[in-house]
């Protein structure tokens, strides 16, 4: 399919208008870990937004309970769905029912992702150390993290790029251009082999997807799909307060993300409004990543 040239100027254009250009009516928008913390923010944004929000989730019937949520509380079509985003055959499987429900995707973000907590007990003593990090918990967050956005950036991007536009966003962090400070998750008590540290997936997966980011923006623009990044930095969830003291100091705005506060750029990046971003990064940490 030939590329649709815009004229700079050109009233007929819709970027023109900033409520037109943020406005997603009628756009279906797939989301990867649909069901988790983020994602249903990101459902949430997409639905105010006029769009159509089809969460995929591991989890079947939280896909299922959110994407009903959200027809509800929007009055929006949405669909749920669960999807184990590792497996070729299961994406290819839900871009099947996404074209037959509603006949097109025009969306894709990639934010599923494994986020052991430092002091979950599922590491054991040592786990999350680089010395003692496992094998198969490696392979395991790469294929959540990284093989999935792969293969759904193949599969729906492929298929975008098909029709002649898409946009796909990839959810990095801001550990994805710094490295965790692990001083921040140390426990009183604990001898130094003990201490327990962010694992280096985390860092290795995030930072992945930037590259994916800037892979996809080269390789599909002239068919009309854009790819960016957005770079969230840490969300409250009632974490420890001797942990939240350390973190805070980190960071210049002195508190971590409200978990709604990332919806109106996850818009803006998905939409028209950022209609010529394409293979860059956004970052949102407070201003973190400054220091």
């Amino acid at each position: 399919m030939s590329k649709s040239v815009s004229t700079p100027g050109d009233p007929s254009n819709p970027t023109h208008s900033v409520r037109q250009a943020l406005d997603l009516s009628g756009r279906v928008a797939v989301i990867t870990g649909g069901g988790g913390l983020l994602g249903v923010q990101h459902g949430e944004a997409i639905a105010e937004m006029g769009g159509i929000p089809v969460v995929l989730d591991l989890d079947g019937e939280s896909a299922r309970g959110c994407a009903e949520n959200l027809a509800k509380s929007f009055d929006v079509p949405a669909m749920g769905m669960a999807c184990d985003i590792t497996r070729s055959e299961e994406v290819e499987g839900a871009l099947v029912r996404v074209l037959e429900r509603y006949g097109r995707v025009d969306i894709l973000i990639n934010n599923a992702a494994n986020n052991p907590k430092v002091e979950d007990d599922a590491f054991g003593r040592h786990g999350s150390r680089l010395e003692e990090f496992s094998l198969d918990t490696w392979n395991q967050d790469l294929n959540v993290g990284l093989t999935g956005a792969f293969l759904c950036s193949r599969v729906f991007g492929a298929e975008m790029a098909r029709r002649g536009k898409g946009v796909i966003l990839n959810m990095a962090s801001d550990l994805a251009i710094i490295a965790p400070d692990q001083r921040i998750y140390q426990q009183a008590g604990k001898s130094p082999e003990s201490q327990p540290v962010k694992p280096v997936t985390y860092s290795v997966v995030k930072a992945g997807l930037l590259g994916l980011t800037r892979y996809l923006a080269t390789y599909w623009a002239d068919q009309g799909v854009r790819s960016n990044a957005l770079l969230p930095g840490g969300v409250f969830a009632e974490q420890d307060q001797a942990f939240l003291e350390k973190l805070t100091r980190l960071i210049p705005m002195g508190r971590m993300a409200e978990k709604q506060e990332y919806k109106a750029a996850v818009v803006f990046l998905v939409s028209d409004a950022s209609s010529y971003m394409n293979g860059a990064t956004l970052s949102m940490d407070g201003g973190r990543t400054c220091w």
